[in-house]
């Protein structure tokens, strides 16, 4: 992995990208972003897609100036220079990415064991949930290239498989059951929004595809911006479908299967199976992608001096941070119940990207972005903030706390690792777009 070459093409890194986005978020975000928006949970997903095209501009332009297979971990540094408050965001991307991953593998294992027959034990779940970790674990160990030629057959099995829902879905559904009378208030919708854009959040892991792309300024903002606008399509197509056949009260108490229960009107009792299947193909490509990124972000961080260096040598075709994350995904999927801190997720990568959008500012001669383009990624990455905040306020305060110390203790990991190893991070010089040469 890291260096200069031609394994991850342009579509093998759109692929990267959907198989990010559309993992469990398609089949447990919806629901919850349904308990909040309703039968209007499309119009959250078109607002989420519109949030995550102007993000995925300006960290494709950033992309494009500065590849690197740490994606944010490097832009941050760009941004605001190599220090605690760099560090500790992208500590905290680290950590996030991580829970994200096992929240994942859950997922995959809760419907892995739907599948089998009754009477098997429930420790089935985390059985399947740390197996499908270490078989990616293993495809990743072989490289980009395996990864990639994995990715891109695991995503075109999953979306042929939701294409056929949606339309299938939208042929048959109810128009009345999708009618504004039925819509919550507007602020309801707005308030979903933070649930609707971290289904897209997989988006920044084309960016840690970077150095293994032949020609990265050309092939990594173009698939960004296809990724994502192919799987807002998608999402839009299949909450009209789901909301076309349930209530959003029936949607409420099928919460995390809500895709799933649509399917049975019009595909009747093999519905549930037939997109449980589905739910696989969508987990198990997400973990891919997923587990490639985050070997590079940790091979980033222990180059810089934020992680151990021993994360960062070589093992098989990848780096020995795969092993490590894999590791720690392994631990949290098996022994703690994740769901209740999606919340966290989703307000943290919100953070983290109008962080990284803001440092954006501060490069934009050396990125040749648009001013007007980043300011308006910042100003929507905010107002979901903040409506967030004033959603969980309400709602459930707790979360916020949560937050807080997730971000305090991202800044605690990164200081104390300073102190204690006496690290310096060194400089490093990037060459310019259109070399075809790895920045050391």
């Amino acid at each position: 992995m890291h260096r200069s070459g031609d394994e991850v093409s342009f579509w093998s890194a759109v692929a990267m990208g959907i198989g990010a986005m559309v993992g469990a978020g398609i089949f447990s975000l919806l629901g919850q972003a349904g308990l909040i928006s309703g039968s209007a949970v499309w119009l959250s997903f078109v607002m989420g897609g519109i949030i995550a095209l102007l993000s995925g501009y300006s960290i494709g332009r950033l992309g494009a100036r500065y590849p690197s297979s740490g994606g944010l971990v490097e832009y941050l540094v760009q941004g605001y220079g190599e220090g605690v408050f760099s560090g500790g965001v992208s500590v905290l991307m680290y950590i996030s990415s991580l829970v994200s991953i096992s929240l994942v593998a859950r997922t995959f294992g809760a419907y892995a064991f739907e599948l089998l027959p009754g009477g098997f034990s429930h420790i089935w779940v985390e059985i399947f949930a740390a197996s499908i970790v270490l078989v990616f674990m293993l495809i990743n160990l072989r490289g980009a290239a395996s990864m990639a030629r994995a990715e891109n057959i695991v995503v075109l099995l999953k979306m042929a498989a939701l294409a056929g829902f949606a339309i299938v879905g939208l042929a048959t559904m109810d128009p009345a059951r999708l009618s504004p009378s039925t819509y919550p208030p507007v602020g309801s919708i707005f308030f979903s929004l933070a649930i609707t854009f971290f289904a897209y959040e997989g988006f920044r892991i084309i960016t840690n595809a970077a150095e293994d792309m032949k020609d990265p300024a050309r092939t990594l903002p173009r698939a960004i911006m296809t990724a994502v606008g192919l799987v807002m399509v998608l999402y839009v197509a299949v909450s009209l479908a789901v909301f076309g056949h349930l209530s959003a009260a029936e949607a409420a108490r099928a919460e995390d299967y809500a895709l799933a229960e649509a399917a049975r009107p019009f595909f009747g009792a093999a519905g549930f199976t037939i997109m449980a299947l589905a739910a696989l193909l969508s987990t198990s490509s997400a973990i891919n992608a997923s587990l490639y990124a985050a070997t590079n972000v940790t091979y980033e961080l222990a180059r810089n001096g934020q992680l151990p260096a021993a994360l960062g040598k070589p093992i098989g075709h990848s780096r020995q941070g795969l092993v490590f994350s894999s590791g720690v995904i392994l631990v949290m999927a098996v022994f703690f119940d994740l769901s209740s801190i999606a919340a966290i997720g989703a307000i943290s990568t919100l953070a983290i990207h109008l962080i990284v959008h803001v440092g954006h500012l501060r490069l934009l001669r050396q990125t040749g972005a648009s001013k007007i383009l980043v300011l308006a990624s910042i100003g929507v990455n905010l107002a979901a903030i903040v409506l967030s905040v004033i959603y969980l306020w309400s709602r459930q305060p707790s979360t916020l706390v949560w937050v807080i110390v997730f971000f305090a203790g991202a800044f605690v990991i990164e200081a104390g690792f300073r102190t204690f190893t006496g690290r310096k991070i060194r400089k490093r010089i990037h060459l310019r777009p259109e070399s075809t040469g790895h920045p050391d």
